[in-house]
């Protein structure tokens, strides 16, 4: 538990650096000094990244999860871990104003920058609440999909983190996540150490182990529907990196 909490602070120091002095992004992330570069190059499309507020592009991302989501005119999503808030405006654009974005980031700095962007273009269908991913501030049964963008590998716990995403899901609800994962078992010193979770990468599980664990928790369909791998510097030769985007429902 201590060690949770220890790992957690390390994290949220991080992002709170980034969200107020734009520092550069987690280094599993194919990350390159020309943020608009660096999301494209995992996704996203030159028009989405044109429809949202400057500042809304942090380069965290190892996917683009609403590009997979078929998201529909009136669902309700939550986004874990929104950072400055680009895949909750995205989502926005495409749930229109009949339905609602939620995002939820443990970390003050990053939910202020994120609502920020928003109040920029006037969204009046997103709203950002501060808590953690392990204990979401949702309601049961009230949200139709789930996204979330190289967020998840940065929890302690993320078995407690998708019992929770089913919690909150509606029936038959989805969730459409980003993420990274290993092929191969991380080097124990890699998977100590505080800078390397708060960097992405300490926290990502096995490829198989992280679809299991979804499983476990109690979700039906597993699938990757996307993946690609990338070299992180200074890691073992023997260990491959890669971020899959994965699709599972709520029975």
């Amino acid at each position: 538990m201590k060690r949770e909490k220890e790992i957690k602070e390390q994290v949220k120091d991080r992002y709170a650096r980034i969200a107020s002095t734009g520092e550069s992004c987690c280094p599993s992330c194919a990350c390159s000094g020309n943020l608009v570069h660096q999301a494209k190059s995992i996704g996203y499309s030159e028009r989405e990244l044109n429809s949202v507020p400057e500042g809304t592009v942090l380069g965290l991302g190892c996917g683009n999860p609403t590009a997979l989501a078929e998201l529909k005119e009136g669902e309700t999503v939550l986004d874990l871990g929104p950072g400055g808030g680009l895949d909750v405006l995205l989502a926005a654009q495409k749930v229109g104003t009949k339905g609602k974005v939620i995002g939820v980031d443990m970390t003050p700095e990053m939910i202020e920058k994120a609502r920020e962007n928003a109040e920029k273009d006037q969204y009046q269908n997103v709203e950002f609440r501060l808590g953690e991913i392990e204990h979401l501030p949702v309601e049961d049964n009230s949200i139709d999909v789930i996204i979330s963008n190289c967020v998840i590998n940065l929890s302690p716990d993320k078995l407690a983190t998708f019992k929770e995403a089913l919690r909150v899901l509606k029936p038959n609800g989805r969730i459409l996540i980003s993420d990274v994962v290993t092929v191969g078992e991380l080097p124990e010193d890699v998977r100590r150490s505080f800078d390397a979770w708060a960097g992405c990468i300490a926290g990502a599980l096995e490829k198989q182990e992280y679809l299991d664990t979804i499983r476990k928790a109690g979700f039906r369909d597993v699938m990757i529907v996307g993946e690609h791998p990338f070299s992180v510097p200074g890691m073992d030769d023997g260990l491959t990196v890669i971020s899959i985007q994965v699709k599972a429902y709520k029975c």
